[in-house]
């Protein structure tokens, strides 16, 4: 495990873990149990204390990784080289298209949203202000609709939030929109296309701290349905993301289609779900209980719509229900927000203003 990118949140309580991740980390049979935490024999204790759970999430890195790949190193964080394609002028704000390094031999093209004005609930005395990573569902446009540029009205958020104050980066996921990604060649070094877009995401990350507008300490991450996991994912590995707003992003394994796997395998995603876990959620090492529960002590919204045929409600309710234990530990349990409009797999404006309104509360000057 990377640890110098896991402790570099000063800001947030998140213990880091060893340098490498485990060759053989520890596994859990059960992953909606986040109250035990075991050792390398597999003996279990309870997790009273938020050092306790601190080990257990490095446990959950450690199994993310035997299914996604490794966390990419320091070698791979090279010079980020942002270049500016093209701009103009949107309704609030400037919008640029770039693109940036995320490691040799490649570049990631997004769009950057800066807002004319930064209102003052949102500026810090420096004249700062916050930021989001933005992030698309599964669209060929890829980051042209959270942009405003296309696709459904309802997932224009980036646009929506660098008109309220927020800088956003928007980039393309890896064979999506702009970017030409073979995973079987460029990306064979990667044993996930998630791990990829993780890593990508990251460097994203590290081009809004560096922009002299930007709060570093004030990013967040936004994202629907791929987005929504892609969001959770990314936050997982980068605690500088202080909150995450997931819309129609998860359910636990085993209430996914009723346990059916097969939409999480491709090489967009984690094909070693497939090869080595047989499409068994009972064999796959980690689970969104874990996830959600290892986001605190920072902040974490979801948008789970009743009507989701792709992520079940019952079973964000189940994790949610889980995971309130572990803020509850780090004594944020106001922290954990779950929104469940009467709707399909959609994001609604008033579901939108809610989160809006959240972010602006999380992620407000301190």
């Amino acid at each position: 495990m990377n640890r110098l990118l896991l402790c570099m949140a000063s800001t947030v309580s998140l213990t880091c873990g060893s340098q490498a991740f485990a060759a053989e980390p520890v596994s859990y049979p059960d992953h909606a149990n986040l109250m035990v935490v075991r050792d390398a024999q597999g003996q279990e204790r309870p997790v009273q204390t938020p050092a306790d759970w601190a080990e257990r999430r490095q446990h959950l890195l450690d199994n993310m990784q035997l299914v996604m790949g490794p966390l990419p190193g320091e070698d791979r964080r090279v010079a980020l080289e942002a270049q500016v394609v093209s701009e103009d002028k949107a309704d609030g704000f400037l919008r640029q298209k770039i693109t940036y390094v995320p490691e040799p031999d490649d570049r990631v093209p997004a769009w950057l949203l800066i807002p004319n004005v930064v209102p003052e609930n949102l500026r810090s005395a420096d004249g700062k202000g916050p930021a989001m990573l933005c992030l698309h569902q599964t669209t060929n446009i890829g980051k042209d609709e959270p942009a405003g540029l296309g696709g459904l009205k309802n997932l224009h958020y980036a646009h929506e939030l660098a008109a309220r104050g927020y800088v956003c980066l928007v980039p393309d996921y890896p064979s999506f929109g702009e970017y030409a990604y073979d995973f079987k060649t460029k990306g064979k070094h990667y044993a996930s296309g998630s791990m990829k877009a993780i890593w990508n995401n990251i460097r994203g990350v590290d081009y809004l701290a560096s922009l002299p507008n930007v709060d570093p300490n004030r990013i967040g991450v936004i994202g629907h349905s791929l987005g929504g996991h892609n969001s959770l994912f990314t936050a997982t590995f980068d605690p500088r993301l202080k909150a995450v707003v997931s819309s129609c992003g998860f359910t636990p394994f085993p209430d996914y289609y009723g346990g059916k796997l097969a939409g999480w395998t491709s090489d967009r995603y984690m094909p070693r779900i497939r090869d080595l876990y047989q499409n068994d959620p009972a064999k796959v090492p980690f689970d969104f209980y874990e996830i959600v529960g290892g986001l605190a002590p920072r902040s974490f919204f979801s948008n789970s719509p009743f009507g989701d045929s792709n992520f079940e409600i019952a079973g964000v309710r189940k994790a949610f229900t889980e995971a309130e234990k572990i803020f509850k530990l780090h004594d944020v349990a106001d922290h954990l927000k779950l929104v469940t409009p009467d709707v399909g797999h959609d994001f609604p404006p008033e579901t939108r203003q809610q989160a809006y309104e959240w972010l602006d509360g999380q992620l407000k000057p301190r």
